[in-house]
């Protein structure tokens, strides 16, 4: 059993965690506004472009003139999963999921007799891919020197993917990423970006449009800003799931260190008690004695 002074300790250390894990909560929270604004902004840029792009793509897909982005390499044996995972931790189980959505989806195109890289953003979730898949790490993004991530990692990103798609290192990308619902709810997702697919066609994007230049040459200029943007808007849902992850699991750690405070306590108070009376029944022992 404990002694008091090792149970007032324990009360203590745990007290100094609690007041760390709070902190770390209300920092969270704070900069989880700014970033869920900034992932809410994105959202209607993106919706706009893919819009832009079945207006034009529908008409030059499956074509000759077709930029090598949208009609791809004419293969699609090598496959390269573009990971997002955050730079820092102590945001529950976020991280665990993007790299399980990752595993699995690489498992399904071995499976399939495809060659499988990794492209790997963020330091957060390296360390399990590289151990299950050592040798197919074929570049990494740092992120973790920058403050804020935005549109110029993204072009960087999307740089580096392209000229190793135009050097016929990869056949097809895949995006994987968290998509930001509530503090609550982060949800990986796993889309093809490169060759850029075609979004689907609606009665609006299909209506009769005459493009100048054409559609080949606005494609060529489109389709790597296409690509941009949605890297861009896997890093915004990005730092929003971090911070509502990181807010949640900060939140429920300190919940966790009221109980065990509440649970420590009690069992102080009852160790003490215990030598109280222990004390007194010696104490009256000793003057009966006398």
């Amino acid at each position: 059993m404990a002694s008091l002074k090792e149970l007032k300790g324990r009360i203590n250390s745990v007290k100094s965690t609690q007041k760390i894990t709070k902190a770390k909560q209300m920092v969270a929270a704070a900069k989880l506004r700014k970033a869920q604004a900034a992932a809410e902004a994105g959202r209607p840029y993106a919706e706009r472009l893919n819009a832009v792009m079945a207006s034009i793509a529908g008409k030059v897909a499956g074509s000759e003139g077709a930029p090598k982005l949208l009609g791809g390499t004419g293969s699609d044996q090598r496959h390269l999963l573009v990971v997002v995972n955050t730079d820092k931790g102590l945001c529950g189980g976020l991280n665990s999921n993007l790299v399980k959505a990752a595993k699995v989806k690489a498992a399904e195109l071995v499976a399939a007799g495809k060659d499988v890289r990794f492209y790997l953003v963020g330091k957060k979730g390296r360390a399990p891919i590289k151990r299950e898949y050592p040798d197919r790490i074929a570049q990494q993004f740092d992120t973790a020197d920058v403050r804020n991530p935005g549109y110029a990692e993204a072009e960087a990103i999307a740089a580096e993917l392209i000229e190793m798609f135009d050097a016929g290192k990869f056949d097809v990308a895949h995006l994987v990423y968290p998509v930001f619902k509530s503090a609550l709810a982060q949800d990986p997702v796993v889309e093809q970006l490169i060759p850029v697919p075609a979004p689907a066609r609606t009665e609006a994007s299909a209506a009769a449009v005459e493009y100048e230049p054409d559609e080949e040459e606005i494609l060529a200029e489109l389709l790597p800003r296409y690509v941009k943007t949605q890297l861009f808007t896997a890093l915004l849902e990005r730092e929003a799931s971090e911070q509502g992850a990181s807010m949640t699991a900060m939140d429920n750690a300190t919940r966790n260190a009221g109980e065990l405070i509440n649970k420590l306590t009690i069992q102080y108070n009852r160790s003490r008690q215990a030598a109280i009376t222990t004390e007194l029944i010696e104490i009256i022992a000793g003057a009966e004695a006398l």
